[in-house]
Order: structure tokens, then sequence, then C-alpha cells
């Protein structure tokens, strides 16, 4: 536990200011997350990052994170990030046959399909720090508000496992719990800032989210137990890798950006 809280204030000292004063520094501070959490996504499937694929993965995560505000970066070479994207798949697929089927069809699927899921969650980790503070602080109280909630609710009222196959610690009553602790956190949230329109619509947009934070904690469990790996990594002693610590933003943040293109 000493480790673990140690790891925590060490690991804020270095987020909040870069979340704070945002900005090119906060958007390569991003790029430097999603960097680490792709890589161990990869090493998960046994993919380097020093690869072929790997770094071609890489090139193509760093290309979804472009901020939309560097987009021109793109329009220069006439390129969108979607045509981007199919050219790597291309890469990819002649990569397969290069190796006449070693790094196969189902690798190719895998390093997409990990870059599109680092990639689109950090990407909008950026986009929403340029709306403003209040959202990045707001999205991180509510998930930190839901895992609090749901592991102490669940460690003492717990009965009922929520989907042992995947996480089997984890039990409805806590999934509950962390749901309320949100709503209450984000009741603290609004009477302080206003950041929403009204407590109904915060109750019910924080609902929403802590329910989706959750089912992006239980993919990131589903992959680590398909691929028979307790952490995604050791970078953060006692709370494993980046990918574990930030798998329920990863799910949050776009859904959150299109509920804000939605009201707006």
């Amino acid at each position: 536990m000493k480790q673990r809280i140690l790891t925590a204030v060490v690991a804020l000292a270095v987020f909040l200011p870069a979340v704070i004063y945002g900005k090119t520094p906060f958007s390569i501070f991003i790029y430097l997350l999603a960097s680490i959490a792709l890589y161990e996504l990869l090493k998960m499937k046994r993919i380097s990052i020093y690869s072929i694929p790997g770094l071609l993965s890489l090139l193509l995560l760093w290309v979804l994170l472009i901020p939309s505000n560097y987009i021109n970066l793109l329009d220069e070479y006439n390129l969108s990030k979607i045509e981007f994207a199919l050219l790597g798949v291309l890469l990819f697929l002649s990569y397969t046959v290069v190796t006449k089927n070693k790094f196969s069809f189902d690798d190719v699927g895998f390093a997409i399909l990990a870059t599109m899921y680092i990639g689109i969650g950090f990407f909008y980790f950026i986009e929403m720090r340029t709306i403003g503070l209040y959202p990045i602080f707001y999205a991180l109280i509510i998930i930190w508000a839901t895992d609090s909630g749901a592991y102490f609710i669940g460690k003492s009222m717990g009965k009922k496992k929520l989907w042992p196959e995947i996480s089997p610690n984890k039990t409805v009553e806590g999934s509950v719990g962390g749901v309320l602790c949100a709503v209450a956190a984000a009741w603290l949230f609004q009477y302080f800032t206003g950041f929403a329109q009204s407590y109904i619509s915060i109750t019910l947009i924080t609902i929403l989210l802590s329910v989706f934070g959750q089912i992006g904690d239980l993919a990131e469990s589903a992959l680590k137990r398909h691929y028979q790996v307790k952490d995604s990594g050791h970078i953060l002693p006692g709370h494993g890798g980046i990918l574990d610590r930030f798998d329920s933003l990863i799910f949050v943040l776009p859904i959150m950006h299109f509920l804000f293109l939605f009201l707006n």
C-alpha cells in the first residue's frame, strides 16, 4: 500500500502540472504516455515495438494523435488520417508477404486494432484539454470516484460477481457503488464549478460515463486474461503499466467528447 501511495503521489506530481499547463507540452506528454501504452499492448502479443510492425504501429499512432488544430500538417501532403491509416493497412499486409506469413493476417489485425484503441482514447485526451481544464478534471474525478467506490464498497458489501470470467474480483455491488460514488463526486464538482447545465444533466452524463469507464476497465482485463498477463507493464510500481491506469479514460474521453458535440 505504501508503494502504491508513493507511486500515485509522484505520478500526480508529474501528471497534473502537464494537464494544467496544457498546450504543446501537454500534447508531447500524451504522445509519450500513448507510446508507452502501445508498447505494453504490443508486448502482450509478443510484437516488439522495435520491429517493423511495431514501428509502423508507432508511426500510425503518432498520426492519429495529431491534434485538430495541427491537422494542416497532413493537409500539406493532401492526406487525411483515414487515408494514412489505409496506407498503413497496405504496408502491414505487404509485410505478411515479405515474412512469408510469419507475421500473419491475425497479427496485422491485432496491431491495427491496438493502435486504434490507444490512438482514439489518447487523441480525445488532447482534444478535451483544448476545450478547457474542467472537462479533464471532471473525467478524472468520476473515474477515480468510480474506481474507489467500486473497490471499497465491493470489498465490504460485494457478494454477486459482476463478470468472473474476465475479472473475478469485481462485484455487482461494487459496480453500482462505483456509479453512486461517481454521481456524488460529480454533484460536488457541479456545486463548486457550475460545470454542467443542471444537476439532472450531470447526473445522467456521470452515470453513462461511469458505466463506460468500468467497461473500459473490463475490456483491458479481458485482454490481459486472454494473453495471460497480470499487468500491462511495470512502469508504475504497485499500479502496473500506463494502460492499467488509463484503460477507463480511453473509453470515457471519446464518449464525453461526442456528448459535448451533441449537447452543444
